[in-house]
């Protein structure tokens, strides 16, 4: 199976690398994405958007030769469920890493802006839950690997239009949550709610991790996403 994996904010392509490594020695093809703008200064990001990064997913799904499955970690979650909107019939499944398919028109979130781009915050900057399974080594180790992305991706809404998204599976991969917590979160948030209940086949796994466990605990979100896969 081809499998294309979506980093979140700040992240780039080596940021999958043990999750690849997994893929490859059970017999798929990874192909993890560093996205348009990512590290790139202001004036070569100014004028990229979600719209630009959707785009350059479903080039991905184009350039395949059959059915994908998308993986997209938080704010990749975004970028993975607008893909699948615009390829329906391409997509086998879309796995979310702690993060939920958002609603149409829905943003990631806002973040302070420096010089057109929005750096990586700084891990203080997050609640202590989604860094609590982070040592100060996988902090410093990690922290040099954060780039900026252009000040439109989090704050640009995601344009949804196909309802045939709908019929393509999903597997939620949530750090902390079990699916009965994740429904109570999603409680709060109407439209989320409404998008989630009209999916016709989703799953949710607790992964028993933070926001990051590709950084923290690689090998049972590897684990959990090959379940998912097959």
């Amino acid at each position: 199976m081809d499998v294309i994996l979506i980093p979140g904010l700040w992240l780039d392509a080596s940021s999958w690398a043990p999750i690849a490594e997994a893929l490859t020695a059970a017999g798929h093809r990874p192909l993890a994405l560093t996205l348009p703008g990512t590290g790139e200064p202001a004036d070569r990001a100014a004028d990229i958007g979600m719209t630009h990064w959707v785009a350059a997913v479903v080039a991905e799904i184009d350039r395949s030769d059959g059915q994908v499955v998308l993986v997209g970690h938080s704010g990749g979650g975004n970028v993975a469920w607008g893909a699948a909107d615009a390829r329906p019939d391409r997509v086998a499944r879309v796995v979310f890493v702690d993060t939920a398919p958002p609603a149409p028109g829905a943003s990631i979130s806002e973040f302070p802006t420096e010089g057109g781009v929005v750096p990586f915050p700084g891990w203080a900057f997050f609640d202590e839950p989604d860094v609590a399974d982070l040592d100060d080594a996988a902090r410093e180790r990690t922290a040099p690997l954060m780039k900026s992305v252009p000040a439109r991706v989090p704050s640009e809404p995601l344009a949804l239009r196909d309802a045939r998204r709908f019929r393509v599976p999903v597997t939620l991969l949530m750090g902390g949550m079990d699916e009965a917590a994740l429904r109570a979160e999603l409680a709060n948030w109407s439209s989320f709610r409404e998008e989630f209940d009209a999916i016709e086949d989703a799953e949710v796994f607790r992964i028993g991790s933070g926001h990051w466990p590709q950084f923290s605990q690689p090998e049972r979100l590897a684990e959990l996403l090959l379940a998912a896969i097959r």
